[in-house]
């Protein structure tokens, strides 16, 4: 992934995740707009800036394990935007590619903001290398037909870490989702976990480009009661439901080998 963009996640835009996560009371004080609404954005790199968020964390192969911390895999939707701006604010986003993402997280109570527990350093990122190209980011286009799957294999054993969902069954989605992003990006301010964006955004020079996360699926009941171990092997697996049934794509991680139009991101915890 270019060094040359932004990096953002959103918290709770899919159902029930934080509550698997023991997140959900660090949002008790926050504001939406309706009940379904994700809960806010956060950042993951923030180029130029002095904090632990200048340091870029995105890795196509490797999570960098911390000694005596929980961590969790996080599998997700990464999308990659063109970014529009009118003097500090912006103005559009272009959503241009999608991609396998590990928004892996420390699990810790009572961290001041999310941001604390996304970015220890490189590598506490994941990025497929398979980026996919979109062709329309509204309903019939490519993502329509997608589902997310993860597993992790640990010793001889490869399971199933999160739930196989669609993409549609993300609570927003598509210019729904959109719109959320550039009003929140802009008018998003220091509340609670989160953080004032625009002002990150302006510290970064701008960048026309920008990756978000868009929200962590369910766990499995193992993905939610076991962390990563030093070792283990993450798969998250981004795949067309309309050519493949997730029994195929089972096969294709027990053997890595991937069909064309799958964006796999393949890490091993070191």
């Amino acid at each position: 992934m270019d060094k040359d963009i932004i990096g953002f996640g959103i918290a709770g835009n899919f159902a029930h995740h934080l509550e698997q996560a023991g997140e959900s009371e660090d949002f008790v004080g926050v504001e939406v707009d309706e009940a379904d609404a994700p809960k806010g954005i956060f950042p993951t790199y923030v180029q130029n800036s002095k904090t632990f968020l200048g340091t870029f964390p995105f890795s196509s192969d490797k999570i960098a394990y911390i000694e005596g911390k929980n961590i969790q895999m996080e599998p997700e939707v990464g999308l990659l935007c063109k970014v529009s701006y009118s003097q500090d604010r912006i103005t559009a986003l272009e959503p241009t590619h999608f991609m396998a993402y590990n928004d892996c997280s420390i699990r810790v109570a009572g961290a001041e903001k999310i941001s604390h527990k996304k970015n220890w350093g490189a590598n506490s990122k994941g990025v497929s290398d398979a980026l996919i190209m979109i062709d329309q980011f509204k309903a019939g286009g490519v993502m329509d037909g997608y589902s997310l799957s993860s597993f992790i294999r640990r010793g001889d054993s490869v399971i199933q870490y999160g739930e196989n969902s669609e993409l549609l069954g993300y609570s927003y989605f598509y210019e729904k989702l959109e719109k959320w992003m550039v009003d929140k990006l802009n008018s998003q301010k220091e509340q609670g976990p989160l953080e004032d964006l625009n002002a990150l955004i302006v510290e970064a020079g701008k960048p026309e480009k920008l990756l978000i996360s868009i929200g962590a699926t369910r766990y499995t009941a193992f993905g939610e009661s076991h962390y990563l171990e030093k070792g283990d092997i993450l798969y998250v697996v981004l795949y067309p439901h309309t050519r493949f049934g997730h029994e195929e794509v089972s096969i294709m991680i027990e053997k890595e080998e991937v069909a064309p139009g799958i964006s796999l991101l393949r890490q091993e915890v070191v």
